[in-house]
């Protein structure tokens, strides 16, 4: 149930089978209860638990405001192996992502990140990136007339919290919505002329061994209307395709 009363929709299921669960996370939806995220009524354990008709367990998480794939075990001995796996560093996470500025085609982070409380003891990081495509926008933010943002696609190597945020807030190369980690003048700037009122962080592909069967299972989230409307306004190919958007485009 919703805070206000209403059945939630069910979760857009990506896999199903008799070991494993995937399914598209909205972005604002929390996985689970913490206290991080205050006193919601809607997590997206409950819902599962409910939509499956039986128990669940978290393999991973995702962030509050990202969206996209999450995968959940239907036992602990399969929870179990996934984990094996996570910790193995064998399983293969993609994200796309705005961000401001155009970052080099591509590169890479490799800078040790705490956990949640910034004084804590730091472990060692490392995120890849691909530049997709590129924009420049005609709307001036303080002496700059022109603001620049890019279409990135994201493998972070090791699984920190806040990874992929904090290490491109580190580049100086934010993610757009980040309220945390990012710009609040560019945040603005995509609300009010972009209708966008969320992280631009999407958890796209999955890639991992069944633990069953032992066969590659690539499992892939598509993104939504919001993130469709805005790869149309700036010209950006879909994902799924190679090329540069025209970094001369006008979005207006």
């Amino acid at each position: 149930m919703s805070a206000g009363g209403g059945v939630e929709a069910p979760l857009p299921v990506l896999y199903s089978d008799d070991h494993l669960l995937a399914v598209d996370k909205p972005a604002a939806l929390a996985v689970h209860r913490s206290r991080l995220v205050g006193s919601d009524s809607d997590y997206l354990i409950d819902r599962l638990r409910a939509q499956a008709g039986g128990p669940v367990q978290l393999v991973h998480r995702l962030d509050r405001a990202t969206s996209g794939i999450v995968l959940v075990a239907r036992n602990a001995e399969i929870a179990a192996d996934l984990g094996r796996q996570l910790m193995a560093r064998s399983v293969e996470k993609r994200y796309l992502a705005v961000c401001r500025g155009w970052p080099e085609t591509t590169g890479q982070v490799d800078y040790p990140l705490p956990g949640v409380r910034e004084s804590g003891p730091r472990k060692p990081a490392l995120t890849r990136w691909q530049r997709l495509a590129t924009v420049e926008v005609p709307i001036a933010i303080s002496r700059y007339p022109c603001q620049r943002y890019a279409l990135v696609e994201i493998v972070p190597e090791t699984g920190r919290y806040r990874q992929i945020r904090r290490h491109f807030s580190h580049i100086h190369h934010p993610l757009i919505g980040d309220t945390s980690h990012g710009r609040g003048e560019h945040n603005r700037l995509f609300r009010e002329h972009f209708q966008s009122h969320r992280l631009l962080l999407h958890a796209w592909r999955l890639r991992l061994r069944h633990p069953v069967g032992g066969h590659p299972l690539e499992l892939h989230a598509p993104l939504d209307a919001g993130w469709l409307r805005l790869l149309d306004r700036f010209g950006w190919p879909s994902p799924d395709t190679s090329g540069q958007a025209d970094a001369g485009a006008d979005p207006r």
